[in-house]
């Protein structure tokens, strides 16, 4: 499999002499720009690397992807070139998951991540029978709505969800009909991050990443919803540049 990594991966502000890099998976119908904000935090002393899926914004051409584990083999083959450096990766939501896939695979080429940080997520090992990507485009966008990730006006733009739902769709669907591989645990410290009133994933929930680590696991739980970080970006960068930068452990402000 050969996957071009520039069609995959965002640099929005590189940092040649970045120590470390981190890898940022988005959420379902998410795109790289929303970790726009990260990049420009974390920079110039680490360098983020924003992957970009297929079918959305300026790969709207390029298929979607509707199988998790097909999106983690091709998120993986993008990110191996990134690996001459000590890299990191964090996923929000579906990307969570995501993120720890990469994890497994990019462990089994030999290289083993610095950390994991998995955000607005429950525990692989945490599975619930969900089944919005059957639901019509009004129950889509219902969804959104309710978890109050997306402005409403473009919720209410009948020419941005035509843009947007595709990819909405197919990313529910390769998330909900996804099934972790029993037994595996990742190498690397894993660090979970959630809102305390998020109804995709509990403090419980998330808890429970710590049984897929070999490694050190804490979690930080802040106040707000699935799309909490949004509100604490800062505090959410400190956390992340503690422990790239300074090697603070995982939490530590």
């Amino acid at each position: 499999m050969v996957v071009d990594d520039k069609k995959w991966i965002r640099r929005f502000h590189p940092a040649d002499e970045a120590p470390v890099r981190l890898a940022c998976l988005p959420h379902a119908g998410g795109a790289a720009s929303y970790f726009f904000p990260v990049s420009k935090a974390l920079s110039p002393s680490v360098e983020v690397l924003a992957v970009q899926y297929p079918g959305r914004q300026d790969r709207r051409a390029d298929p979607c992807i509707e199988n998790l584990a097909e999106l983690a083999d091709r998120t993986a083959e993008a990110l191996a070139p990134a690996t001459d450096r000590p890299l990191a990766l964090f996923g929000h939501s579906m990307g969570a998951t995501l993120a720890y896939e990469v994890a497994l695979r990019l462990e089994e080429r030999g290289t083993t991540p610095v950390a994991l940080f998995v955000s607005g997520r429950r525990a692989p090992s945490r599975h619930r029978e969900e089944t919005v990507h059957e639901r019509t485009d009004e129950g889509l966008v219902e969804e959104l709505r309710r978890l109050s990730g997306t402005d409403a006006q473009m919720l209410d733009d009948p020419d941005i969800l035509e843009l947007v739902l595709p990819a909405l769709r197919a990313d529910y669907r390769a998330i909900e009909t996804h099934r972790a591989r029993p037994g595996l645990r990742v190498g690397c410290p894993v660090h979970a991050l959630t809102g305390d009133a998020d109804p995709r994933a509990t403090p419980d929930e998330v808890q429970d990443w710590q049984h897929h680590t070999t490694g050190a696991f804490t979690i930080s739980v802040f106040p707000g919803g699935h799309f909490y970080l949004n509100d604490h970006q800062q505090e959410i960068a400190k956390i992340i540049s503690s422990a790239l930068v300074y090697g603070a452990p995982l939490g530590s402000v």
